[in-house]
């Protein structure tokens, strides 16, 4: 499957529907965001890392509840979105190796082409320092409470760009 823009418009309603059954009642508006945000930038991680998920809708499922889990033991309050590190480049298969270091310079390149103080901010989230969200805002001098939509406008571009890029490149690669 390749992840245009049809392909993550059809997983959509799954992830907002999954959302809203893993948040607890007292969740707003925001924390529905932040988990669907949060599980989109797991997706992008995971195309930069290694293949799609060979059943997209069940990866998605089962990455919600994961990160739905770690919201809830994290009591609801803000955190950064990259809890996870990347993960390791598989260094016994040279052409899996390849691929993988072309999928990071490939999000890497996407990353510095967001307008504003987007690369930044997405550099930030994805820091292995894992800041909070306190001291991203700190870093970018901007207020803490509109971190969360600069950090929505700033994916959003990202999965575009993403889009745009990748899918060509998986259509030339069916052939």
């Amino acid at each position: 499957m390749t992840y245009d823009m049809r392909a993550l418009d059809a997983l959509r309603p799954l992830l907002t529907a999954e959302a809203r059954a893993e948040l607890p009642a007292a969740a707003g508006p925001d924390d529905l965001a932040d988990l669907e945000q949060d599980v989109w930038l797991r997706l992008l991680e995971r195309l930069a890392a290694q293949d799609p998920p060979p059943d997209p809708a069940a990866w998605l499922t089962r990455t919600v509840h994961a990160e739905a889990r770690r919201l809830r033991r994290a009591g609801l309050r803000e955190r950064p979105s990259a809890a996870e590190p990347a993960a390791a480049p598989h260094t016994s298969d040279p052409e899996r190796h390849t691929l993988d270091r072309e999928r990071a310079r490939t999000l890497r390149a996407a990353v510095r082409r967001l307008p504003g103080r987007c690369p930044r901010l997405v550099a930030a989230l994805l820091s292995p320092h894992d800041p909070t969200y306190r001291e991203i805002a700190g870093e970018l001098g901007m207020s803490q409470g509109s971190l969360g939509p600069e950090r929505s406008r700033c994916l959003g571009c990202l999965r575009r760009i993403m889009a745009a890029e990748v899918a060509p490149r998986a259509h030339r690669g069916k052939g």
